[in-house]
């Protein structure tokens, strides 16, 4: 397996706070070697140099591994408000259905833009996603998916870290890694 994958999130203890506002998230926060977001700038630049994968790694609240993998990630530009614009085929671990229909719990966030607490671009009509996940993410109306969300959430609060289709229990992740690689 090539080992040339670059990290852009990561999850681990709660230790950072990751309800922040859009230019933090454009910029990155945390430490590499911990929890941190690389930057929305970064992650588009990186993106649109040619293809790139994704793997996420989570662990669940009780310690079970799973994995999710598209074969195709890319985010557009600040102007398209780093919509979230392609996601390949799914495989992995990561969905109570063994995949079918592709992966649905991140696809669900295709062509969706990215908000912050204090950028709402979701399509939901009468919620701020973002502040109603305590997160930041390519929220729809809201998330199947919130890797972004509120480390310490109550157990089952929709802005827990959660994955919706994550055997095991979906919300409380206790570990994530999102990263890519050239394909």
């Amino acid at each position: 397996m090539r080992s040339d994958f670059k990290v852009f999130q990561r999850r681990v203890d709660g230790s950072v706070d990751f309800y922040r506002n859009w230019d933090s998230y454009k910029e990155g926060f945390g430490e590499l070697d911990h929890e941190f977001w690389l930057g929305n700038g970064k992650l588009y630049h990186l993106t649109n140099q040619g293809e790139y994968q994704i793997r996420i790694n989570m662990v669940n609240k009780i310690g079970d591994p799973y994995y999710a993998k598209f074969d195709l990630f890319r985010i557009n530009d600040e102007s398209d408000n780093y919509r979230l614009s392609g996601l390949g085929t799914f495989n992995g671990t990561a969905d109570t259905d063994g995949g079918a229909p592709g992966g649905g719990t991140l696809s669900y966030h295709l062509n969706y833009a990215f908000s912050t607490f204090d950028r709402d671009n979701d399509k939901a009509d009468s919620t701020h996603c973002a502040d109603s996940h305590h997160g930041a993410w390519w929220y729809k109306s809201c998330a199947l998916s919130n890797l972004n969300g509120d480390y310490m959430a109550a157990d089952g609060a929709q802005s827990s870290i959660h994955w919706y289709d994550l055997p095991g229990g979906r919300s409380n992740i206790k570990y994530t890694e999102m990263k890519i690689r050239p394909v």
